[in-house]
Formats: structure tokens, sequence, C-alpha cells
């Protein structure tokens, strides 16, 4: 297993920095709206401390060499809080087995602090099983998993955030072409979904938040920040992208919470999955 942790640091070079080019006045429509919409549910504060056990349950179950050990029923209970993940991971688990799907997580996670191993690891996780249309969901997967186990090292890396073959994600509703302004409808953005790009939009987004009066927790807000945007998107598609796992909601919230995987808490556990007054923090603690 550790062999093959190392082979992993030495696929990946160093990767080049993109420069983005980001719409400060989306942004500022996109944080305005979350902001407004979560004051009901007692602010973003708590919102961003929700997302943050989010992180904390995946480390109790996976880091630390946990993820060697872990059963299949007590991984099936954390991926609860995977919204792309969920509907597809029991069929791939039942075709792979879950040592083959158990010894990959151990793998991707294993040493997974080391710098420039990011994209390696993805790319050796995503290979370990068959590459068709039904799998594409494993990046994502690995992405969950590499954000919560090494939040700090690991921005949200899931095709939602940016998906250059599709040429979809929330990097492109937050993009300013130069040339064009904001209509960005008809150009190709010609940036890597790599882990660099990742890293250089979490720090962009990090910096926009600090200039608008928020100083602490920005590794949850910026995850925040970045649902709120595609949740806007998916609403004014009227739900229709990812519809399997997104449903049109009256609540501007709803596909924020489902994005980041915080919808499901209350059907798992009979509790509520912040909103209104419900307290959503100890149900996900109960997770543990």
């Amino acid at each position: 297993m550790m062999a093959a942790a190392q082979h992993i640091g030495a696929m990946e070079g160093l990767a080049a920095r993109p420069v983005l080019h980001l719409s400060g006045a989306k942004l500022r429509l996109a944080l305005e709206a979350l902001i407004r919409a979560a004051e009901p549910i007692g602010g973003i504060e708590r919102f961003a401390a929700a997302v943050k056990l989010k992180s904390d349950v995946l480390q109790d179950r996976l880091a630390g060499g946990k993820a060697a050990h872990i059963e299949r029923d007590a991984f099936e209970d954390i991926v609860i809080l995977m919204a792309t993940v969920r509907r597809r991971i029991a069929g791939l688990i039942d075709a792979a087995g879950w040592a083959r799907v158990r010894d990959a997580i151990t793998v991707l996670l294993s040493d997974a602090h080391v710098p420039g191993t990011g994209d390696a690891r993805v790319a050796a996780f995503v290979k370990t099983f068959p590459e068709d249309k039904t799998n594409r969901f494993v990046r994502d997967l690995a992405s969950e998993l590499l954000h919560g186990v090494y939040p700090e090292h690991y921005p949200l890396m899931h095709r939602w955030v940016w998906d250059t073959r599709t040429n979809t994600g929330v990097l492109r509703e937050i993009w300013h072409d130069p040339a064009t302004g904001d209509d960005v409808d008809h150009i190709v953005i010609d940036i890597p979904d790599g882990h660099e790009t990742f890293l250089v939009l979490r720090e962009e987004l990090s910096q926009f938040l600090s200039d608008n009066g928020i100083f602490r927790d920005m590794l949850w807000y910026v995850d925040l920040l970045q649902a709120q945007i595609y949740g806007d998107y998916i609403n004014a598609q009227g739900g229709a992208y990812l519809k399997t796992d997104f449903s049109a909601e009256a609540d501007p919230l709803e596909h924020t919470r489902r994005i980041l995987g915080l919808d499901r808490i209350a059907k798992r556990r009979g509790r509520g999955a912040i909103d209104g007054d419900a307290l959503s923090l100890d149900a996900i603690k109960q997770l543990n």
C-alpha cells in the first residue's frame, strides 16, 4: 500500500498556476443572497459550522489510517453526506467489491498531505474502476474524500466546481471574460480542472470574502459561497441539471444544502436539516 502511495507522488510534476478572471459583481450578488437566505436558520455562521462538522465526521471515520479498516456499513453512513456520490456508490461497490473500493480509498488518502500529489491521486483512483459514463462520479468521490479528510490541502474539486470537459461549473458562473465581459455563454474557458486550479480559485474566493468582512473559518465559507453560486445556477435552470440529485424547491438554500450533502440528515436521523428551527448540527454529530 505504501509503495502505491509513493508511486503516486512520483507520477505528478509541478502544475502551472492558472490565471482566473472572476466577476466581482457576480460574487457580491452570490454572497448577499447567501447571507440573506441564511438569516432564518440562525445566520451564515451556523451554516458554516455545519459544513465543518461534515469534515469532522469524515476525518473521524477515515483519517489516520482508519480508511484501511472501515467496514462498508460505516462508510455508507458517511456517503449520505456526499450528494453527487450517494445515489451511485452502491452499484460501484457491488460491481467492484468492498475490499477493492476500500483499498482504493486507502491509497487515495495515504500521505495525501504530501504537496504536488493531488492530481495523480485522483487520476489513479479513477483508473481503479471502469472509466465509463456510469462511473464519472468517481472523480467526485475522490474529491469528497480528499477535501473532507484534508480540507486545508484540498479545496472542493468536484465536477460542479469546474469540469473542463463539459466547460461547466462554478468557475463558469463567476467568470469575467476580459474581451466579452460577463457574457460567457459562447466561449470556452481554457482552464484545466486540476488541483492547482482549485487551489487558486479558493485563494481568490478567500480574498474576496476577506475584502467583504469575513475573516474566520475561511475554508467553510468558501465552500458555502461556491455551493450558493451553483445552487443559483440550478435554480436558474429550473432544476433541470442533475435533476436526479436535485429537485426544484422554493427554499433559496435547498440546492445549496443538497450540493454540500447536508440535506439528507433529516431523512436519515429523523431530525431537521439546516432549516427553520431544526438543530441540524446535533443530527450531523450523531453520525459519529
